[in-house]
């Protein structure tokens, strides 16, 4: 696991001060991904895997000036560019791994992941702990701005059976890990599975 977060780190640290602008037209499909959490004024939700911040205005519009905002990010470079980036006013930012969270079960209304599930080092324990800190009922989003296919041919491969983000495949995962996925988006434009926390 040290050697996975390691990478983890080294990855995103090298690309932690270019980071936005890379995506500079990312903030749309954001600010959609977070409206159909259904979020309401005074919710507690997370950013989980935060890096630079960017859900987090969006996030801190949703819940409003009572609902708790929480970014979590395990690399500090992440976490710095999104105080640059002035995001830290939307919410609090914790260095902190997902698979193990520093807060206590059930206090949170809503987990949103961007770009999160393909870094998790073990993707059942981690959603599982996801949905330790969510009330039952609670919601899951996991986005990503564009879908699966254009994600692939970005990085020169096809999309695969075996792929973890594959709606039967998720579906599987989501339910072993305490969530019940309830609606499901592959499209160029966006990727965003909605589940909620079952129990």
């Amino acid at each position: 696991m040290a050697d996975d977060h390691t990478h983890v780190q080294d990855f995103f640290t090298a690309r932690a001060a270019d980071w936005d602008t890379r995506f500079p037209d990312d903030g749309p499909a954001y600010a959609a991904a977070v409206e159909a959490l259904g979020l309401r004024p005074g919710d507690a939700v997370l950013d989980a895997g935060c890096g630079t911040g960017r859900a987090l205005p969006a996030l801190r519009a949703a819940v409003g000036p009572h609902g708790t905002v929480l970014g979590a990010d395990l690399t500090p470079a992440m976490l710095d560019a999104a105080v640059r980036a002035g995001r830290d006013r939307s919410g609090q930012l914790l260095l902190a791994d997902v698979a193990r969270l520093p807060m206590r079960s059930g206090v949170l209304d809503a987990v949103f992941g961007a770009g999160l599930i393909s870094h998790l080092s073990r993707p059942g324990p981690d959603l599982a702990e996801l949905a330790r800190v969510v009330r039952p009922g609670g919601q899951l989003a996991l986005f990503h701005p564009i879908g699966r296919a254009v994600l692939a041919a970005r990085h020169g491969r096809r999309t695969t059976d075996d792929d973890l983000r594959a709606e039967p495949n998720l579906r599987r995962l989501l339910a072993r890990s305490g969530w019940q996925l309830v609606s499901y988006t592959d499209e160029d434009a966006q990727f965003l599975a909605l589940g909620v926390r079952t129990g």
